[in-house]
């Protein structure tokens, strides 16, 4: 990590455990909600099938800047397939870039070649095993297992959504980080589940289980982009939410955390791991801010 990156980072800290200060860190821009895959776990995509103008979405990267922010996140949909005419998702990481965002990183379903050599982090979303990831996500885990062997640079994070399908999986996926050395870490989340999807959500019981399957990977040197020390919150579902350090946008509209707000049966299903983490640690959490600083300056 850069120090410049961690004196920004260490300084947000303290003004927003220390001064109750409510400003963003991470942003998260979808760039499109158009998609390849139709997975099972999914309720956002091709939705309206469109790729939203590249004035826009650089005038939505400036207000984040200019907001504090210093992570982005580009997401879809597929954000891979984002155009706009001879323009490309590389033109706005490169973009980004310029504007001055200390880290940038991709979500991408890895189904197309990860051609982004400006990008610090790809996050690729793998489900499981060949068998488990298939059943979710249709037959393409071969030809993600192709595209991480022949990626350009070692900067990819594994990232699963955990369901009832997939949840005796997440050994495998660990797994990976030992044969496939692009892979720098691996990532999960929690199935939110939205109303076509609730079948897929996890009991509590079934929380606690991964989530020792996740401790026992970790105990065995799988670098886990996760904190254990959020895990009990997850299980008791009893962290604070909204996290404020967190803003998505999408064609021009801003949301704090999430557009699953919008809905509050969802925001209380949250299953997303990142903003329990970030929302304990910005609360002035001690152990999950200790376990955050281990975890980052060692994977990142």
């Amino acid at each position: 990590m850069k120090i410049s990156a961690l004196l920004y980072f260490l300084k947000f800290g303290l003004k927003t455990v220390l001064l109750k200060k409510q400003n963003p860190l991470i942003g998260v821009v979808i760039v499109t909600d158009r998609c390849n895959l139709n997975c099972r776990h999914c309720s956002v995509h091709n939705i309206r099938s469109v790729c939203y103008p590249y004035d826009q979405i650089v005038q939505a990267m400036t207000a984040l800047y200019n907001q504090g922010v210093r992570v982005l996140i580009f997401c879809g949909g597929e954000p891979c397939l984002w155009q706009d005419g001879e323009k490309s998702l590389s033109h706005l990481i490169q973009k980004g870039k310029s504007l001055g965002f200390f880290y940038i990183n991709v979500v991408t379903n890895g189904t197309l070649p990860l051609n982004l050599p400006d990008v610090d982090l790809i996050m690729i979303s793998l489900d499981g095993d060949r068998e488990h990831h298939n059943a979710i996500r249709g037959d393409t885990y071969d030809t993600i297992i192709e595209h991480i062997r022949t990626a350009p640079r070692a900067n990819i994070c594994l990232y699963m959504a955990i369901n009832r399908i997939n949840q005796t999986a997440i050994p495998s996926v660990c797994q990976l980080t030992q044969t496939l050395p692009n892979i720098k870490a691996v990532s999960f989340n929690f199935h939110t589940p939205y109303p076509d999807t609730v079948d897929l959500a996890l009991t509590q019981d079934e929380k606690a289980a991964c989530c020792r399957t996740i401790e026992s990977m970790m105990d065995q040197g799988t670098p886990v982009l996760n904190l254990r020390s959020v895990f009990p919150h997850l299980i008791a579902n009893d962290f604070p939410r909204p996290c404020a350090q967190c803003v998505v946008v999408e064609d021009g509209r801003y949301y704090t955390c999430g557009r699953c707000r919008e809905s509050p049966s969802l925001c209380e299903q949250c299953g997303y791991i990142f903003a329990a983490e970030y929302a304990l640690a910005f609360q002035g959490n001690l152990k999950v801010i200790v376990d955050m600083m281990c975890t980052y300056l060692k994977i990142i």
